[in-house]
């Protein structure tokens, strides 16, 4: 490590203890007596987070915090005091601090919150990197989406990635979750770590009980030599199982104790060894109607999911669909030379009403396809497979009872066929206003502005 951590406090014996212990950790320490000192400090020189006392001689460990958080800095604060009350840290917390400790503190506290703190900043400062990077041209495997459903998704990778926490990610084929998987890892403090991933459904049991726990050399023929296993290889970073749902329960009891004991034993070896890996998993099953026939160990099943991320299909993603064509159109238009610009209003339509039961690995593939085979500065309708020129009347055409299908014969514009969507998945729901949002995704201040931009008038049934 080789952040940069300032303390202050006027008790020499606290400031001197809490800088050895993070020197310790191998942070870098420096130390400060009083408000004043530390501003002195702050100004001149750059670190990635102030510990400091809120009594001290003069300028208060809440002043300090208050002018900092003024200046709009970046820097997380840690107060602390031995006068705790929930008045003073309410008071801390609202004047900008990341977070409020008291004394006499934990030591083992004290570490877990300078880490936690530290990621936190490590994790805004990526993400600024990150979005000002796109402002130039977006990369391979970012995340493209401004719908409500992938703000909240946003939203909840940024407050787990920080942890140690397990995290399972659920959705239909296509949506992006190893995508998800990787952002929760490149936003963590393991992202120094190696992210390795496994698909547990494309093996044999025998295969995949190798692949993820090694072998020694002669525990079945083939075995020439001793292999490392995935979790030995992601050791100080995060393993990701894809298709989880698809393992024996055999493998089920042996994933659990990795889970529990944090340890792994190679397939016919005899010793155990200890192994440092956070798990990510994925499927695109329901893991608790499998815990219900008895095909999934409810044990397991709750250690997976310590936090669960559903991604929505990109049918219920209406309004990602343009962005995620742009971003794949400069794409590939970039890998084969091409000078392809834009996509008619009436090619856009057509995407946006077709259902995409393959997501966003559809979706990807039908622009590939459409660059390499058009010979047009701007994408028409000709350059669409038939399949979605033929299928787009009805954006639920697959997955979903007829009585839910949502059909129209004629042309509308986009904007038409998101009123329409709208008042259509309304009248399903008998004129439910929660049900109705909870179909759409969206809380219910923006659905009744949605109808006030609609010009519907809200007599629905009451709830």
């Amino acid at each position: 490590m080789s952040e940069r951590i300032l303390i202050a406090d006027d008790d020499e014996v606290s400031r001197q203890l809490f800088a050895e212990t993070l020197e310790q950790e191998g942070y870098r320490v420096d130390r400060a007596q009083s408000g004043d000192e530390a501003l002195s400090l702050l100004r001149d020189e750059l670190y990635e987070l102030l510990i400091i006392d809120v009594r001290m001689p003069g300028m208060t460990g809440l002043e300090v915090t208050r002018i900092l958080h003024e200046k709009n800095s970046s820097l997380p604060i840690i107060v602390m005091t031995a006068f705790g009350s929930i008045e003073t840290a309410i008071e801390a917390i609202h004047e900008g601090a990341f977070d409020f400790i008291s004394k006499p503190m934990n030591l083992e506290e004290l570490k877990k919150t300078v880490s936690r703190a530290l990621a936190q900043r490590a994790f805004r400062d990526r993400a600024r990197k990150s979005e000002e990077e796109n402002r130039d041209g977006d990369q391979p495997g970012t995340i493209i989406g401004k719908s409500t459903a992938m703000v909240e998704i946003y939203k909840t990778v940024a407050r787990v990635a920080p942890t140690r926490s397990a995290v399972l990610i659920l959705g239909e084929s296509g949506t992006g979750k190893e995508l998800i998987a990787r952002a929760i890892h490149q936003h963590s403090p393991r992202a120094r770590g190696p992210f390795v991933a496994v698909d547990c459904g494309a093996l044999t049991e025998t295969l995949l009980e190798s692949e993820l726990f090694g072998h020694v050399r002669g525990a079945f023929t083939g075995a020439m030599a001793d292999k490392r296993g995935v979790f030995e290889e992601a050791e100080g970073g995060t393993c990701f199982l894809d298709e989880i749902g698809n393992i024996s329960l055999n493998m089920q009891a042996k994933l659990l104790r990795v889970l529990q004991e944090h340890e792994v034993r190679r397939v016919g070896g005899k010793d155990w060894m200890k192994v440092d890996v956070r798990v990510v998993a994925a499927t695109n099953q329901n893991l608790a109607e499998l815990v219900r026939k008895g095909n999934f160990r409810q044990d397991l099943y709750y250690r997976l999911n310590v936090v669960a991320i559903h991604l929505p299909p990109l049918r219920q993603r209406l309004e990602d669909i343009p962005l995620l064509t742009h971003h794949f159109l400069k794409r590939y238009s970039q890998e084969s030379g091409k000078s392809i610009t834009g996509i008619s209003d009436k090619c856009m339509e057509l995407l946006c009403g077709y259902s995409w039961p393959g997501n966003i690995r559809e979706l990807e593939n039908v622009i590939e396809q459409a660059v390499a085979l058009s010979n047009q500065p701007v994408f028409t309708p000709d350059d669409l497979p038939a399949a979605v020129r033929d299928r787009a009347a009805s954006r639920f055409a697959h997955n979903l009872p007829q009585s839910e299908q949502f059909l129209f014969a004629d042309t509308p514009t986009l904007e038409e066929v998101k009123k329409r969507y709208v008042l259509h998945v309304l009248k399903n729901a008998q004129g439910n206003i929660s049900q109705t949002a909870r179909v759409l995704n969206i809380d219910r201040r923006s659905f009744y502005r949605m109808l006030a931009r609609y010009e519907v008038e809200p007599f629905f049934k009451h709830e």
